[in-house]
């Protein structure tokens, strides 16, 4: 039997006649969906209506699965699938329940796949797991940038609704692709870096902890500003921020994360370094937001893509150091830098909290050509 929509107050709230006669379209259409009515209560209380045509489309069609069917199809042990699903951030769902995709089929092929051809199953969820997380980063970007894009004044439920649809149907097969290319363009530049010597053949494994030059840089008076302007006006600034970031970062130096604030670059050698930190501090001083780093030398551990270790602590509590406009380092990095293009001065003898023993700090600026 149809849903009586009005009957089970579903049409409430709406703004007057013609918001009514959409939101009653839009609730047909995602009857005929087989959307149940506890799907479009909860969706309605959460004013997601307009957002439920485009969940379906990322649900994608055909037939479902269960946990304990990909098992059997793919190899792979019940409580493998469970963890890779956690790795993944997907909610559990029981071993038999019909609620698991062909997309959810495909991706546990490939991890079959990829485990067959050699890649532990511990390596193969740490793995799941970063990539999931780097996925919600560009997730989040692209449904605010997207989602904004694509809004009309004077939208019913049911125009946003089905025009997201429409353009997530047409849009969607794109973006596979392009991360593809993105991931291949990335894992180049990683393998560019890479060092396999004569012990990592002969122990078969890659190195531990590598030798790493590691700056910070962030905005100064960050986290004043933040209680100063609204919310909405510190977009800029940070955007700002990370342009500028990416315009300066050039191999061998790589952009490890911006987190808000600030910026944490690594390379192998100290001098792009001293040189790419620089010029970001350099080019902020002649506009907002003003900008400060600091810089430190050391053996660090890379995993997931991150960096960890007494130069990337040490680095960040040079970076709180340092006055707005300056960069400052530790010995380590001016005895590899050299003296050569840089003007250096003493900072003293300094403790970090954190760090153990006293660091020769060191403020750093380019000599005039």
């Amino acid at each position: 039997m149809a849903i009586d929509f009005e009957a089970e107050g579903l049409l409430e709230g709406a703004a007057d006649e013609r918001a009514r006669r959409a939101r009653l379209e839009l609730l047909r259409t995602l009857e005929d969906e087989g959307f149940t009515l506890d799907e479009l209560r909860a969706a309605a209380a959460e004013d997601r209506l307009a957002l439920l045509p485009v969940e379906r489309v990322l649900e994608g069609e055909g037939p479902r699965h269960t946990q304990r069917e990909i098992a059997e199809l793919t190899g792979l042990e019940l409580d493998f699938l469970r963890q890779a699903r956690r790795a993944l951030g997907a909610p559990a769902v029981e071993p038999d329940a019909r609620e698991l995709t062909e997309e959810d089929l495909e991706l546990s092929r490939s991890a079959a796949a990829l485990i067959a051809a050699g890649l532990p199953r511990d390596d193969f969820l740490e793995l799941t797991r970063v990539m999931s997380q780097a996925m919600s980063g560009v997730a989040a970007t692209f449904a605010s940038i997207w989602g904004a894009a694509l809004m009309r004044p004077g939208d019913t439920e049911r125009d946003l609704g089905l025009r997201y649809a429409e353009s997530l149907r047409e849009l969607g097969p794109l973006a596979g692709p392009t991360l593809g290319h993105m991931l291949n363009l990335r894992m180049r530049e990683q393998v560019r870096q890479a060092v396999v010597g004569e012990a990592e053949l002969r122990s078969g494994r890659l190195p531990g902890s590598q030798p790493i030059v590691v700056a910070f840089v962030d905005i100064v008076g960050f986290t004043r500003l933040g209680e100063q302007v609204a919310p909405e006006e510190l977009g800029p600034v940070v955007r700002t921020f990370e342009e500028n970031v990416e315009a300066v970062v050039r191999p061998p130096v790589r952009l490890v994360k911006t987190i808000g604030d600030a910026a944490m670059l690594v390379a192998p050698r100290a001098r792009p370094v001293v040189d790419a930190t620089l010029e970001l501090v350099t080019a902020a001083a002649r506009e907002m937001p003003e900008l400060r780093g600091g810089i430190a030398a050391g053996d660090a551990l890379p995993r997931a893509g991150d960096w960890y270790g007494r130069p990337v602590n040490l680095a960040a509590r040079l970076t709180s150091f340092a006055r707005r406009r300056s960069v400052v380092a530790s010995g380590e990095v001016r005895e590899l830098a050299g003296d050569d293009g840089y003007a250096w001065s003493s900072a003293g003898r300094r403790r970090f909290k954190g760090v153990k023993g006293e660091i020769d700090v060191f403020r750093v600026r380019r000599t005039a050509p």
